[in-house]
């Protein structure tokens, strides 16, 4: 597989700098920066990268404004760096069909690997981010999509079902085709049939609405 490439979104270009050098070092291509939501939105259509790393608070344009355009355009997949006091923001990015959640303190192997694991069509959910987003939904901060709220888990196949619970634990496509014992191909698939049966956008949106079902 080539390497993944990256545009990186944050309005401050220190921050920047220090994420195009932990990522460049690991072999994963930078194509370009943006300081605002606007800019990262004509960058990622003017440049086409794989994954687009993405704040969300930048001045002007808003990281989940800007997600939502990237994700409902096809311009690549969004993985968001976030810190502790953005439980909101997160909701929305989650909404807004973002794949995957940082902390800013991340270290650079954490980081490369989300990164690889974004690009090759996974998700990559730090799991502090990820209790604290599912427990704001639970307490009615967000409300789940109204498809999804036709949607029953019981809906789903028993096959369905396992992968949803995979999705839940933060497994890759790889570690659910390991443990299911079926191919990435047909984990794809199911996981495809899951977000359109829960009417999510990605894997951390179709947790946080069986979260907030069953909470």
């Amino acid at each position: 597989m080539s390497a993944p490439t990256v545009l990186l979104a944050d309005d401050h270009g220190a921050i920047r700098a220090g994420l195009r050098i932990m990522l460049e070092a690991h072999g994963i291509t930078v194509v370009g920066e943006a300081a605002d939501g606007d800019i990262a939105v004509r960058n990622a259509a003017a440049l086409r990268p794989d994954v687009v790393l993405m704040d969300l608070r930048m001045p002007g344009r808003d990281g989940v404004s800007a997600t939502r355009e990237i994700v409902a355009r096809g311009l690549g997949d969004v993985l968001v760096l976030t810190s502790f006091d953005e439980d909101e923001l997160v909701l929305g990015a989650i909404r807004a069909g973002a794949v995957g959640f940082l902390l800013k303190t991340v270290d650079a192997p954490a980081l490369v690997q989300a990164v690889r694991s974004v690009a090759a069509g996974e998700g990559a959910l730090d799991p502090r981010v990820t209790r604290r987003a599912l427990a704001a939904v639970v307490q009615g901060v967000a409300a789940p999509s109204p498809a999804a709220s036709t949607a029953e888990r019981t809906d789903l196949t028993v096959r369905e079902r396992e992968v949803l619970d995979g999705i839940l634990q933060g497994w890759s496509n790889a570690q659910l085709a390991a443990r299911l014992r079926i191919s990435v191909p047909t984990v794809k698939t199911h996981v495809s049939n899951v977000l359109t049966k829960l009417g999510a956008r990605s894997r951390s949106h179709a947790a946080a609405i069986v979260r907030s079902r069953e909470g």
